[in-house]
Formats: C-alpha cells, structure tokens, sequence
C-alpha cells in the first residue's frame, strides 16, 4: 500500500515477491501500451488490389475491436460494411471476385504458454491474430462471466463476414503484394494500391475496454502493439519482452515481472505487488501524462465493469463502493486486486494484493474486497 501523492510505502508484506498476477496484468499492459503508442493512437484495417483482376486483400491490423456492421460490441469501432464500401468505389467497374485474408502482421503461436487448455472451448479468450472482429466473438455479447463463444479462425470469419459485404463467397488466406509491385494495373487498379481503410477508436478507449471487461484479447492485442511500437517481432515473446523493456524505460522495477502473456490468463507469470503499486504511483503522480490515462478504465467498486456486482457483501465491505477504483484477477486458486481508493481523510492510496494459493473463489474475493474496504474507512496516520 502507497500513498500516490508522496509515494511512500505505508504497508507492504512479500511485495517484492513475484506472485501469480491473472488479470491484474492488465495493469502493466496498459500502462506499456499508452507509453509505447500514446493515447490518441488508431489501430488502422486496410483493403488492397490483390495480384489478380476482382482479387480484395483484407489486411489485419491487430485491432480486435473491428465490427462487421453497426451491430458490434465495442462502441465506435472501425466496420467493415464502411470498408467495403470504400472497396466498391475505389474498383469501379471492376467486380470484386475473392478475398484474400492477410493475418501476417502477429507471428508465433496463437496461444501462449501456460494457458490453461480450455480457456477457448470456454469462450475465455479467441486465437491471438490479427485480423477479427468483435474480439474473435461469435455473437458481439459480452458476458459478465465470462463464456462468450469464439470462432475458431477468427481472421477467417471476418475474411468470411468481409466476403458478404462485397456481395461474393469466395475467401481464403493469403498475403498482399507489395504496394510497390510491378504488377501491371488491372482496369486502372494496381496491385498493392490501397482500396480503403477503417480505423479503430483511439487507443486510450480500447484500453478502456480492456480494463472495464478485463477483454483477454483486447490485452493481448495491446501488448502486441507495445511489441510493433519498439521494433519487435508481433508475438506473445516479442510483447512479453517489449513490455519489460519499456517499464524499464519508465524508470520502474521490470525485474520483478516475468511474463508469457498479456492478458494474465498464463500461470506462468509472476509478477510482485510492489511493481503493480509502482505502476499505479506513477499514474495518479502525473509525471507521465500517457499512463495516467489508464485510470479511466478501472472499474469502479459497485458501479462498473468487473467490479460493478463486487463490495456488496459481507455489508461492511459495501462502504469501498464508489472510492475503490481497481483491476482484479482470478484463475482457479489465484484472486488479486490491485487499484487506488480514496480514505476517509481523502488520501489517495494505491493498492495491490495477490493470492496464489485461495479456495473458493466468492469468498476469495469478499476476503479481498474486505482489505480494500477497510483501507478506505482508515484514516492511515
């Protein structure tokens, strides 16, 4: 526990132990992504004249939060019944004939180390690639707890979606020819030439997103955009040692994080208390304007996102709704909390708790929410 406007420590018990962080990662992804990019950053989807005459290649970009029409989950989101829009003009006369789905901008498997193996079947998380929409959902319905079904090609399905749009079936995998091809143009299209693009909402909203719902997919796409950021390869090692790099960068501890993910859903990682308060700390301080921007997209106890039905029971732990703005985390046996709150003698702390060795989980979290209730009450002398 910090004080975020001195940054002195007030209570810490193994903060410097590396424990089993699940969700809490979030934490550190957005606070790398908003580093790394910036707030105002738009992840963008292309359409390009394939090497064929009527050939489109839809082109992914890494924003998971694509929709196929005004039907999608995420509010604002880049669409691609716009994109092919764009498409049927920039070809004119020339008859769209196939799609061709271009997914080569994320590397490496698809699925991370230490990822439990049902996680997809139970609609947790979808395969990480780069091109989908809805975050790889089958239906754009987000379920509190979880269980949202996923399609298993994700890039396939919105290649697929992209296809009906254009008025055609015919879809497969591919990659698209270089815009400075020597390709003779096709009825006044060149191959390689930009035929539309879409582009996300700005970064900080799909952060937003990440931390409200704690979107697995969302988190693995931003930790991939701090990879691309630093030159990396787009993969879950190349963001796992992006990330660390720029808390490095940041001025905070990175060797007490060790990841295999973005998303927390690996048992793999560890990661201490101590760096999650540090994270927090230079949010609410200001020095980092970027990072501070995360704080919109904690949930708030009571009110919002994952904790929205949290803090109600047992009824002393109700008084943390509305002060206790924070990111959880549960795997089976694993509950954390980690966020800022505000004390009665209106100081704001910041907070992080892990537990890698809990029972049932509903108590777990009332034992947590407990601590974080009881901090506000205090006046913390």
């Amino acid at each position: 526990m910090v004080d975020a406007a001195t940054g002195d420590s007030l209570y810490a018990k193994n903060a410097d132990l590396m424990t089993t962080p699940a969700s809490t990662t979030k934490v550190l992804t957005a606070a790398t992504v908003l580093a790394a990019r910036g707030p105002a950053y738009r992840l963008v989807t292309r359409a390009v004249a394939g090497a064929e005459p009527g050939v489109v290649v839809l082109v992914g970009g890494g924003d998971p939060t694509l929709s196929v029409d005004a039907g999608g989950q995420f509010p604002g989101a880049a669409r691609l019944d716009r994109l092919a829009a764009q498409v049927k003009k920039a070809l004119g006369g020339q008859a769209p004939t196939r799609v061709v789905v271009d997914n080569s901008l994320f590397t490496g498997p698809e699925t991370a180390t230490g990822w439990d193996s049902d996680l997809i079947g139970a609609g947790q998380v979808a395969r990480i690639q780069a091109l989908m929409t809805n975050a790889g959902r089958v239906k754009p319905v987000h379920n509190d707890v979880g269980g949202d079904p996923r399609f298993s090609d994700p890039s396939l399905a919105a290649g697929k979606a992209f296809a009906k749009q254009l008025g055609i079936s015919s879809v497969s995998k591919g990659k698209a020819p270089a815009a400075a091809s020597s390709s003779a143009p096709v009825e006044g299209v060149a191959a390689g030439s930009e035929l539309g693009k879409v582009q996300s909402p700005p970064l900080v909203h799909v952060v937003d997103w990440m931390l409200q719902q704690s979107d697995n997919v969302l988190a693995e796409a931003m930790g991939r955009q701090v990879a691309l950021a630093a030159g990396k390869e787009a993969s879950f090692d190349g963001a796992a040692g992006a990330m660390q790099d720029k808390l490095l960068e940041l001025g905070l501890s990175s060797d007490e994080a060790n990841l295999y993910d973005a998303s927390g859903l690996s048992r793999h990682n560890g990661i201490s208390p101590a760096l999650l308060t540090e994270v927090l700390t230079l949010a609410a301080n200001g020095t980092n304007p970027e990072v501070s921007s995360l704080f919109g997209g904690l949930p708030v106890a009571g009110w919002s996102g994952t904790l929205r039905t949290r803090f109600v029971t047992p009824a002393p732990n109700q008084v943390g709704q509305g002060l206790v703005r924070a990111k959880t985390g549960s795997l089976s046996g694993v509950n954390a909390i980690s966020g800022a709150l505000v004390t009665t003698d209106g100081r704001l702390l910041v907070f992080a708790v892990l537990a890698d060795a809990t029972g049932e989980s509903g108590a777990a979290r009332q034992a947590l929410d407990r601590i974080a209730a009881k901090l506000v009450t205090c006046g913390c002398q």
